[in-house]
């Protein structure tokens, strides 16, 4: 049975882990340094914390820098540390690895690929919700979906059935660029609006035509990128989104308020990119990412 050798332990990294290690399967945590792996093997393992109860996985780790071959990898880190993660992992990759990519946004995996040609790619895109309370320690803040595919490919691997031993509810689709353009358009349209309003992702409820607008220019974006299925119905799905999760914080929100690095390079950044090469004027989606720019400066956070 094939390891699954995961690098990136925040919050889905640990809720993929400790699920597949729960069903039995031969999980791998591959950490950042020595005074990491320390840390780790001092708590004992990951925590995840479901409907109130916490329960310990003591899952094998080792650093990125160890030896052992890697046949499957779940890269799971941040979409602006997944080049330079996969580049240092290249050495240990068996010919024809597996990798999965679960990052926000696009252009990391383009990045990756690029890096280890000789790899085998399968991109990930979830609405699952966890959120990090503690060093190794997560708590399942919602139940989802996870969309695994490869462009054009309609036939999904064997090994999708670990995941449904898992309870990883998943679906295989060959239009996997069009989800992964689809999720980028619901964050432009409520993640960078939380940040600079300082609000919830409810409180988008008192900027309806902010919202609108900005889905509108997405969904003219995603029509000229050739994606016209994700554009359908978009609006209304943002909306939805806004009232499903009206209590809670958009990660970008979370990331500035924490005084961490976001990744709008991969999200905001990429959609103006895109419309910049294709020439399209989206007005209110490039003041948007200005604005967004100018509170992270102000906030001495990084641009990208």
């Amino acid at each position: 049975m094939t390891t699954w050798h995961i690098l990136g332990v925040g919050s889905l990294g640990t809720l993929w882990a400790t699920r597949l290690a729960r069903a039995g399967l031969p999980v791998r945590l591959l950490l950042r340094d020595a005074s990491s792996l320390t840390r780790y093997r001092a708590g004992g393992g990951l925590s995840l914390v479901e409907n109130g109860q916490s329960s310990l996985y003591p899952i094998a780790a080792e650093t990125a820098q160890a030896s052992t071959p890697i046949k499957r990898l779940l890269l799971a880190c941040k979409a602006y540390d997944a080049e330079e993660a996969a580049a240092s992992l290249a050495p240990r990759l068996t010919p024809g690895a597996e990798i999965i990519l679960l990052q926000n946004g696009l252009g990391s995996q383009q990045a990756v690929a690029e890096h280890l040609p000789k790899a085998s790619y399968i991109f990930a895109s979830s609405t699952e919700g966890a959120f990090r309370d503690g060093a190794f320690r997560v708590v399942f803040a919602g139940q989802g979906h996870t969309w695994l595919g490869q462009p054009g490919q309609t036939q999904a691997p064997g090994w999708l059935e670990e995941l449904a031993r898992a309870g990883i509810p998943h679906q295989w689709t060959a239009d996997i660029l069009g989800k992964l353009w689809r999720k980028l358009a619901l964050n432009c349209s409520i993640n960078p609006l939380t940040v600079l309003h300082g609000c919830r992702n409810g409180g988008l409820r008192d900027f309806p035509e902010a919202v609108a607008t900005l889905c509108a220019e997405l969904a003219q974006l995603l029509h000229r990128v050739g994606q016209a299925e994700a554009a359908e119905g978009l609006h209304e799905q943002v909306l939805q989104v806004i009232e499903a999760t009206a209590a809670n914080y958009s990660s970008m929100y979370q990331d500035v308020a924490a005084g961490r690095r976001t990744e709008i390079d991969y999200l905001l950044g990429h959609a103006c990119r895109e419309a910049d090469r294709l020439a399209l004027n989206l007005p209110h989606l490039s003041d948007l990412q200005r604005r967004l720019q100018a509170e992270l400066q102000a906030r001495g956070l990084p641009l990208n």
